[in-house]
């Protein structure tokens, strides 16, 4: 199969922010639709491929620090001119970022009642050291990163540990291990966001359990920032330091779990420095 040309690369991308500009204002779309509007506009592409590349603009948003369309997972290996294109089209189209700030700002509807039993799901798999890693791009028109905007989303961020403080209580009670789910406590309301960790619960045994809450709108795959105080902090206790990350929070919310010290469970990027003297 050829290499995608410039013109199949700008029409699959002002596709790509036709379903994200409906996406983060609420409304409807098909998938399917678009990849079927794309295939006779395109050089004899399948819908497989359509997807993929669908998929790659993904990364380069996350790489860029923007939202995407969540069900395209991100995947990293794509042509540079895709990414020109893709940025070319934000320099172009600077209302799209009042859609990025809409999306980052808006408040969480109350989740409906949450099922216990079928919130936690598997953790994403790390890359493998032989794939691709994030690209970090120089050039975004975009000044702001939304996706570190949204995560400081107060009202979405204790929607999120409020969840994950009566899922807790819920392990626990369902294990007979009702006084230790009365101990259950929520730091990061209770005593500031200091600590390290957002919530002190029990383990089974009795012994505690630090949790760190970090909740998004987005997908899965999207990535999550810490403080250097949060590193600290879940390298001093990573027997028993737990990262809970919700997603997909503001339709059919969804966790997964990992134990560990947080550059033990992830890979990570600095993303600021201190100069000093």
């Amino acid at each position: 199969m050829s290499d995608w040309s410039n013109h199949e690369v700008e029409l699959i991308v002002a596709d790509y922010f036709k379903m994200l500009s409906d996406e983060l204002s609420g409304n409807s779309y098909k998938k399917s639709e678009h990849r079927k509007f794309l295939l006779p506009l395109l050089n004899n592409r399948s819908e497989g491929s359509i997807e993929f590349k669908h998929q790659n603009i993904s990364a380069i948003l996350v790489s860029l620090g923007q939202p995407y369309v969540k069900g395209y997972l991100p995947r990293y290996n794509y042509q540079k001119i895709l990414e020109d294109v893709v940025v070319g089209y934000l320099s172009k189209n600077l209302w799209i970022e009042d859609k990025f700030k809409f999306f980052a700002d808006k408040d969480v509807q109350n989740n409906p009642t949450i099922n216990f039993e079928e919130l936690l799901l598997e953790p994403p798999l790390l890359w493998s050291a032989n794939e691709p890693n994030a690209p970090s791009y120089q050039r975004s028109p975009i000044k702001i990163n939304y996706l570190e905007r949204e995560q400081r989303n107060q009202k979405l961020g204790e929607s999120g540990e409020q969840l994950v403080l009566n899922y807790e209580k819920w392990v626990l009670i369902r294990n007979g291990k009702e006084s230790l789910a009365e101990q259950v406590k929520w730091i990061s309301k209770e005593e500031g966001d200091g600590a390290g960790f957002d919530i002190l619960s029990k383990n089974i045994n009795g012994t505690d359990k630090y949790i760190e809450v970090k909740t998004t709108k987005l997908g899965k795959e999207t990535p999550f920032f810490f403080s250097r105080n949060e590193l600290m902090f879940s390298q001093n206790h990573d027997t028993n330091y737990h990262l809970f990350r919700l997603f997909n929070f503001d339709s059919r919310a969804k966790m997964f779990t990992k134990r560990g010290s947080l550059d033990a469970i992830c890979h990570s990027t600095p993303v600021l420095y201190k100069g000093y003297f």
